[in-house]
């Protein structure tokens, strides 16, 4: 069975950064021949199409096979709340909340992101499960493209 993996903007944008591209890449591809099903939300659509064009043009590019489209949904904004007014980060990061809440709403794999200050942080993942938990939800698996093609 192909894993779902939720990918933030950091991963597809990765591809063109330096300091990002190899595993990001790497990942991109897996999600090319299907071993990976890139699951991505209207939340990452809009920040993409914020990119350069040539992230644009690379995420236009996916395989539409192996991109799952979620949307944004009141029962994910009312998460996303929670983990702000839970300070598992501040208000102004209500993106990343989201991001989280709609990943672990549609019960993906993992979660993927290079942002290592409010989502590939394990105190901000313990914080973000504490929340999932108490609310009822499943824990929520986070990591960086590097955890994962390694």
């Amino acid at each position: 069975m192909v894993q779902r993996f939720y990918l933030d903007t950091s991963v597809v944008g990765g591809v063109f950064d330096t300091e990002f591209e190899e595993y990001s890449t790497i990942l991109m591809e897996k999600v090319k021949i299907g071993l990976i099903k890139a699951v991505i939300s209207d939340v990452t659509e809009r920040e993409i199409m914020k990119a350069r064009k040539e992230v644009r043009d690379f995420f236009t590019s996916l395989p539409k096979s192996n991109v799952e489209l979620i949307e944004l949904t009141p029962e994910a904004i009312q998460l996303a709340q929670s983990y702000i007014s839970e300070e598992v980060v501040g208000k102004t990061h209500i993106d990343d909340c989201l991001h989280i809440a709609l990943a672990t709403i549609n019960h993906v794999d993992i979660l993927v992101s290079w942002n290592f200050k409010h989502i590939v942080n394990i105190y901000r993942i313990r914080g973000y499960n504490s929340v999932n938990l108490k609310l009822g939800y499943p824990t929520l698996e986070i990591r960086s493209p590097k955890d994962i093609v390694q």
